[in-house]
């Protein structure tokens, strides 16, 4: 679970500054942080990295020993002078997470995943019926339920992706097709489970796949394409979920000035309507010029995030979906028109996600490992 993200982390951590009560909390996740990117290190090495004193170090990775998040690997290999440091880590091998996919149409997916990235187990079970929502959450604990009772080592905690607009509590505020609504589902699962739990919305967690596993920049959109449309939003190193924890609902943002199909909220020319896999399988059922359907997707997209991209500065654009969809005439598309609508902008890269089906499994590794060791 380990990725290139030195050079981000490097450039978050230089120059912050902590208030005294929150030294310590900070010191703990920047050295964490260093750890999970970077790998082992000596405690020379990694005061070195987070340029904390040796002494601060020190007592810092034994208090973290002895909770039993750091480990002592051994003696450093090689030609180095004087005698050989000793590395430490996290304990990659012990500490697991169990990670749940409910966005999915068909099933929600589950797996257990330890520190290192390795897969130690993997269930799913079919997705209730929409708008029931005592059985969808029955469902969501059950799951979570079976995971937990499998995982090899100690469940660090279970991190939950999830459709709708959630708080940063894991409050569901709304989720019209599980009918969940102001659903306290984090606080459910960890009374069910007796272990943490961090439950947000699927499009973010999205986001902190790419950011946390997959190497993306500080300054990310991850926009998630299925049965609907959402975003989520990476800026300075951290999540956004704005005033009424809805940042990144783009799906319903008017680009259709022209009119266009109406959306399943009753309203005219959302993007959903263009861009959602329904939308797209519709047109192209319908008989449309493949390359012709694509494209305007692709510019209705742009349409609707050059203002974020001019607003906030941001770097890179992500697509998530099925890239026979959306790598090609429609993300093309998405790029010319988001240059030829801001300003400074030319560089901006609008690429695939790398993390492939699993992004939103990945990225509720990453809410756990943010919410409760501090990884960014």
């Amino acid at each position: 679970m380990t990725s290139p993200r030195t050079e981000h982390t490097s450039r978050r951590s230089s120059g912050r500054r902590s208030l005294p009560g929150h030294a310590r909390a900070h010191n703990r996740a920047l050295a964490l942080s260093r750890l999970f990117h970077e790998g082992a290190m000596s405690r020379a090495d990694l005061a070195r990295a987070t340029g904390l004193t040796r002494v601060s170090v020190s007592d810092l990775v034994a208090a973290l020993v002895a909770d039993g998040l750091v480990v002592e690997t051994g003696e450093r290999r090689g030609s180095r002078p004087g005698k050989p440091g000793i590395l430490v880590d996290l304990d990659r091998a012990g500490l697991v997470v169990v990670a749940l996919d409910l966005s999915d149409d068909a099933e929600y997916r589950g797996a257990v995943v330890d520190l290192a990235g390795r897969e130690l187990a993997r269930r799913s079970v079919p997705r209730p019926a929409d708008r029931d929502a005592d059985a969808a959450l029955a469902a969501a604990v059950d799951l979570a339920g079976a995971l937990v009772a499998e995982a090899p080592g100690r469940v660090l905690g279970v991190g939950v992706g999830a459709p709708g607009v959630i708080t940063a509590g894991g409050v569901v505020v709304s989720s019209p097709n599980l009918a969940w609504y102001d659903l306290p589902l984090q606080e459910r699962l960890a009374d069910a489970l007796g272990v943490p739990v961090r439950v947000a919305n699927d499009a973010n967690v999205a986001a902190l796949a790419e950011h946390t596993l997959g190497g993306a920049s500080d300054d990310v959109l991850v926009v998630r394409v299925g049965r609907g449309v959402g975003a989520g939003l990476v800026t300075n190193g951290s999540l956004v979920r704005g005033a009424r924890d809805a940042a990144g609902e783009i799906g319903h943002v008017t680009v259709g000035t022209d009119g266009g199909p109406e959306c399943v909220c009753g309203r005219s020319g959302c993007l959903e309507s263009w861009l959602s896999v329904r939308a797209l399988d519709a047109a192209l059922a319908a008989g449309g010029d493949p390359d012709a359907v694509l494209r305007d997707a692709g510019r209705r997209l742009g349409i609707a995030v050059a203002p974020l991209v001019g607003a906030l500065d941001l770097s890179q654009i992500v697509l998530s979906g099925p890239a026979d969809r959306l790598d090609g005439p429609l993300r093309e598309a998405t790029a010319d028109t988001l240059r030829a609508r801001t300003f400074l902008h030319e560089d901006v890269e609008v690429r695939m996600s790398v993390q492939g089906d699993d992004i939103v499994l990945r990225g509720a590794v990453a809410l756990v490992l943010n919410g409760e060791l501090g990884i960014a």
